[in-house]
């Protein structure tokens, strides 16, 4: 009876699922949330919004006017990383992010909102927290002494346009780096005290005081417009890197009587400061100075008494003309200099005496510079950046930069230099990255880039055209071009770029000289084209063969793009296309052309390229596809023939201002974008419809949809009855007992329905460890090894084992009673040692878990634990063993002392990974 019985569940079980097809879909959606993984197309900013996220994080969540938490949340996934909410939330209850254990940043921005004592609880690895508000008025926020408690990983906390006056005595954890209020309500330094005790020596209320100094890297007090007070010992005892305090009236001289213990760096942007504060840099032996955007004018010698320490000095946009004879002088420490947006022009004077042997980076951009005089930075030797972009510089000799042998980086863009002369660069015999864009060079040889022997960075730019002519530089790796009309490569050699990696190219049209060379990137990995037409890629002749290119961005805006075909691209990841003339190109882009020799694509982003009607075989051999995004385009329509794709769809698809047509054939989209967990699908809430042309009505697409395409009811009907009868036929089958292999397709069936449904797969086992051992070893098993296993949550593992001295009933027959507990075991644990090899019941175990694992691939689990060393050659089946077994299935107690909790952190993993394996 227990087979037919079986049968009969499975059945019906099958018979539920699949009449309830019409409900399922395979793809969800978050109404008002973006959802992402920015690892897979880093510039996707550019066509969703989202929040900024922090570096190395990835898997982001980006909802905006929320209203209701709870509800936003449950659409957002367990393994978030970065979690940003906008809209208007007046509390934040209890534990509510701990269903996000994963999650590093949060950024709130949810007007005035309050915060309990536990809403923080379970983010033990939360590392960012912001609280902003960006308008002209503060908001009010109240945070609990305890609020920060759980936060034990918080690296950085930030609050911007809130005010903090009704909250006192917040913890800050111990681990927390930068601390951020901006554009709060403070008016003195002093009211840290209140706000945060244990950030400030000696201000906790607590009888015992910390032990830790207190430190912090950064404390940024930037935009708080009323901040114009220190107060008395305001920072007792604090140790800082940085103090940035860009745009606040307070007087930096203040800071002498605040306690600081110490500080590193000080930032004091658009304070108005006339003059250059040479007591505090004195006073801390300041190593780096901000006074950008101020007013100071002019610079005299008493003004860097006391700046001996500064490393970084930046005078950035303060309307400087002259620079004191002792400026360097008395600057002995100084490595970084930003005199960028003043006005040293036009002819740049270096007073004499103006020599630093210490000084690495130099930026002289946007100051009007038009002559650069003859060993112009030769008091610069140690120089490696030099900064004179968006001058009117027209010349340039190897006497202007002669004596900096140690220049890496040399950035002459948008300057008016028309030609560079052979040897300008001759006196640069380190210099790595150079960039002329924005210039009106029309033509550059390889002899013109001679001197530098590692040129591995280059950009150039004209404003018309641009002939290039080899020899290339031998090291480089990424070259950028840009012209406005046209760029000709004169390779009469075919030289190819042997190393380059990165390429950009912005034009519109590519030319090869002479018409029958071609030209090679072997190495090439990114590739970028902006403006160029397409048929670049069908002369076969610029790209013939790219083997290791792995992102394309082409952006064209020239007609033909219908005529694209992407050739000799094998390891192409992400393909970026976009037309830029799609208002003027009326013929539709046939994607099942472009794609079809792309086989490992994962990232597809397709922009105003009028696709058309989209169907089944537009996305022919795209297996891999995780990301699919579109965007900008006027007509689109979803044939229902895309549903037969709906099991392979990506990860992630995006519609990003799409206007589709009303047609009943995309009835399917609906259901499929709202209700099933494979797909996220973003921007069809947002999308429209539209009849024709001359449709200005603006209809919801899903409201279209709901309203004017019902499903077919007869067509689900018969596609019911087809599943019947097949499943009838298949009972027959099943009830056949002269046919083993049913039994193992029976076993995956119900595994399948188990997955399909959703549950745990350790619902469906009676027991997790069949255990196997020996008379002899009985009381260390029962003693030691179940105790050890069985204790409950959380102290132990509560696993669920099965002994057969203790569970088996007295009077069953013992063979069949060991297989179906077997059977209904998520794995089978055999205690092996010298006896256990010697009992027929011990080897009998063996031999049958043996037999499961080799007949059940997949479903079957054996686990041995040796309490002493034995030669496994003497185990039954040692070579299946041996092919089937794999490290983690070992676990030798041999030595004789047992470290449990490490046997059952062990054992916890190696069951999972077997339900993670049946699960697959």
């Amino acid at each position: 009876m227990e087979r037919p019985l079986f049968s009969f569940t499975l059945l019906s079980l099958l018979l539920l699922a699949l009449m309830s097809l019409g409900l399922m879909s395979w793809a969800w959606t978050a109404p008002n949330c973006t959802i992402g993984d920015s690892s897979l197309l880093p510039n996707i900013s550019y066509y969703i919004p989202f929040c900024p996220l922090a570096p190395g994080l990835h898997h982001f969540a980006s909802c905006f006017n929320v209203n209701d938490l709870a509800q936003t949340l449950r659409a957002v996934p367990w393994d978030t990383e970065a979690l940003c909410l906008q809209g208007s939330v007046p509390i934040l209850p209890a534990d509510a992010f701990g269903h996000f254990p994963t999650l590093q940043l949060l950024r709130l921005q949810l007007g005035t909102i309050r915060i309990t004592s536990e809403t923080f609880q379970g983010l033990d690895q939360l590392q960012h927290l912001f609280f902003e508000h960006h308008a002209p008025c503060c908001l009010s926020l109240f945070l609990p002494p305890d609020a920060l408690e759980p936060l034990r990983s918080l690296n950085i906390l930030s609050f911007h346009g809130y005010c903090l006056n009704c909250s006192q005595n917040v913890q800050l954890p111990i681990s927390l780096d930068h601390l951020t209020l901006r554009h709060s309500c403070l008016t003195e330094l002093k009211e840290l005290q209140g706000l945060f005790p244990n950030l400030v020596s000696g201000s906790s209320p607590t009888t015992s005081p910390s032990p830790q100094t207190p430190f912090l890297e950064v404390l940024d007090l930037s935009a708080n417009l009323q901040l114009s007070r220190v107060g008395g010992q305001a920072l007792h005892g604090l140790q800082l890197h940085s103090l940035r305090l860009d745009g606040t009236p307070l007087n930096a001289l203040s800071l002498l009587g605040s306690g600081l213990l110490h500080l590193d760096s000080l930032y004091l942007v658009g304070t108005g400061a006339e003059k250059v504060p040479g007591n505090v840099t004195g006073y801390f032996e300041l190593r780096a100075l901000d006074l950008g955007r101020n007013k100071i004018r002019n610079l005299e010698d008493r003004d860097l008494l006391g700046c001996h320490s500064l490393e970084l000095l930046s005078l950035h946009a303060n309307g400087l003309q002259l620079l004191p004879s002792n400026f360097l002088s008395a600057l002995p420490q100084l490595q970084r200099l930003n005199l960028s947006v003043n006005k040293l022009g036009p002819t740049l004077v270096l007073p004499e005496g103006l020599v630093s042997s210490n000084l690495r980076a130099l930026d002289l951009s946007h100051n009007e510079l038009c002559v650069l005089p003859r060993r112009a930075f030769s008091s610069l030797p140690q120089l490696q950046e030099l900064w004179l972009c968006h001058n009117n510089i027209s010349n340039l000799s190897s006497e202007s930069l002669e004596g900096l042998r140690w220049l890496k980086t040399l950035d002459l863009s948008w300057n008016q230099i028309k030609m560079l002369k052979p040897g300008s660069l001759s006196s640069l015999p380190a210099l790595t990255s150079l960039n002329l864009l924005g210039t009106h060079l029309e033509y550059i040889s390889g002899r013109h880039l001679q001197g530098p022997q590692k040129l591995s960075h280059l950009q150039l730019g004209s404003s018309e055209m641009l002939n290039i002519y080899p020899p290339w530089p031998p090291a480089l790796l990424s070259l950028e071009l840009w012209a406005d009309s046209s760029i000709t490569f004169k390779v009469p050699s075919e030289e190819p770029f042997l190393f380059l990696e990165n390429l950009t190219l912005q034009t519109k049209y590519m030319v090869l000289y002479p018409d029958n060379t071609t030209l090679h990137f072997p190495s090439l990995r990114h590739l970028t084209l902006r403006g160029c037409s397409p048929y670049i890629f069908s002369m076969q002749r610029v790209f013939p063969q790219l083997p290791l290119l792995e992102h394309l961005h082409f952006w064209s805006d020239h007609s033909g793009a219908e005529n694209l075909h992407l050739f000799g691209m094998p390891r192409l990841r992400v393909l970026e296309l976009g037309d830029l003339d799609f208002l003027y190109n009326k013929i539709s882009v046939q994607l099942e052309m472009l794609l079809k020799e792309l086989p490992q694509l994962q990232v597809l982003a397709l922009s105003n390229l009028n696709l058309g009607n989209l169907s089944i075989s537009s996305f022919g051999g795209l297996g891999r596809l995780r990301l699919l995004l579109l965007n900008s385009e006027w007509a689109l329509g979803l044939d229902s023939s895309l549903q037969e794709l709906i099991p392979q769809m990506p990860q992630y698809v995006y519609f990003s201002n799409i206007n589709f047509t009303c047609q009943c054939e995309s009835s399917w989209v609906g259901p499929w974008a709202t209700r099933a967990p494979n797909t996220f699908v973003y921007g069809l809430e947002k999308s429209i419809c539209k009849a024709n042309s001359s449709d200005y009505s603006k209809t919801p697409l899903l409201s279209f949809l709901s309203d004017h395409c019902s499903h077919d009811p007869g067509l689900q009907g018969f596609l019911t009855s087809c599943v019947l009868v097949l499943l009838l036929t298949f009972l027959a089958l099943l009830t056949c007992p002269k046919w083993p292999w049913l039994h193992h397709l029976r076993t995956l069936l119900h595994a399948w329905w188990w997955k399909l449904g959703g549950q745990h797969p350790r619902n469906q086992f009676h027991y997790d460890v069949f255990v196997s051992y020996c008379e002899q070893d009985q009381a260390w098993v029962l003693e030691e090894l179940a105790p050890a296993l069985e204790k409950p949550l959380p102290e132990g593992e509560g696993l669920r084992l099965c002994l057969p001295e203790r569970d088996f009933g007295v009077g069953q027959d013992r063979m069949d009673v060991t297989a179906t507990s077997m059977e209904s075991s998520r794995a089978t644990l055999c205690v092996l040692s010298c006896q256990a090899l010697e009992s027929p019941w011990c080897s009998l175990e063996l031999r049958i878990a043996t037999y499961n694992l080799v007949a059940k691939p997949g479903t079957a689990c054996l686990l041995l634990l040796f309490l002493e060393p034995i030669d496994w050659r003497q185990l039954p089946s040692y070579h299946r063993l041996g092919r089937w077994l794999q490290k983690e299935d070992y676990f030798d107690l041999s030595q004789g002392k047992v470290e449990w909790n490490a046997l059952c952190e062990q054992l916890r993993k190696r069951l999972q990974k077997a339900g993670q394996e049946r699960e697959d």
